[in-house]
């Protein structure tokens, strides 16, 4: 079932699709049950023909048109913006700190943004990259494929960070510094993030472990894990690399959403 206090802030982002009055067809899927089958889809991993109809979902195609045309409306990210607005306004948001990580998961079917996998003898992968707030909010998430470098999507999840609203004054976009792993460990990366305002505090490669930053890191790992806890995250079933990324979209905005309920 779809929350109330979730629904709420969905319905408004949908767009409106109004029906044919001549030859007007079979009538439309109400979006609410589209979005319980694409949540069931997402927490079980069932297949989408599998999709069970008697529980009202409509068919597994359906909800997969949804999922992708909403996401190609933007549904997804201004879910995630929204709900972070609420959280900044409620105060919940450390913008003291960012945290930045990824993690590699299978990618059976392949499809672009896929690669071989060197955690997994170079068998077909991707990758999640996620930046958080410092208390492991996701502020922005990324899927690449999985050979490359975690660093190369250093820049590009600063950038993705979206204008947070909900007080008054400019919105909040930059954190004060970074903490990241050795994984990110490059000069020409830290200046470019000292370029836009954010300290960089990353460890070096050939110092031994015992840094202490992982006090600050492992907030983010508990992010991926949530992110994995969605079964459908957990594998990238998906050829098409937009239908992952909806799914990692919405599985952040509703981490989000269960810490502002919370």
């Amino acid at each position: 079932m779809v929350q109330d206090s979730l629904w709420e802030r969905i319905e408004p982002l949908l767009p409106k699709v109004e029906r044919r009055r001549r030859h007007p067809g079979r009538k439309r899927l109400d979006d609410r049950l589209a979005l319980q089958g694409i949540l069931f889809v997402l927490y079980t991993a069932i297949p989408w023909e599998f999709l069970p109809q008697e529980l009202g979902f409509g068919s597994g195609m359906t909800c997969w048109r949804r999922l992708r045309d909403w996401h190609q409306a933007g549904v997804w990210d201004r879910l995630h913006q929204l709900l972070l607005a609420e959280l900044h306004a409620a105060g919940q948001l450390d913008w003291s700190k960012a945290v930045i990580d990824s993690s590699h998961i299978r990618a059976l079917k392949g499809g672009p943004k896929t690669g071989p996998s060197p955690v997994d003898r170079a068998k077909p992968g991707s990758k999640h990259h996620v930046i958080t707030e410092g208390g492991g909010i996701p502020l922005a998430v990324s899927l690449t494929g999985g050979h490359r470098n975690d660093v190369t999507q250093l820049m590009p999840l600063i950038k993705a960070i979206p204008p947070v609203r909900g007080r008054v004054g400019r919105p909040r976009q930059r954190p004060d510094c970074l903490y990241a792993d050795r994984g990110y460990d490059h000069d020409k990366y830290r200046r470019l993030v000292w370029r836009t305002g954010i300290k960089p505090i990353i460890a070096r490669r050939g110092t031994p472990h015992g840094s202490g930053l992982g006090i600050h890191r492992w907030v983010v790992e508990r992010t991926i894990a949530l992110l994995h806890w969605f079964r459908r995250l957990r594998i990238r079933w998906e050829v098409r690399d937009d239908i992952h990324e909806a799914f990692m979209t919405l599985a952040a905005a509703i981490i989000c959403w269960r810490r502002l309920v919370r």
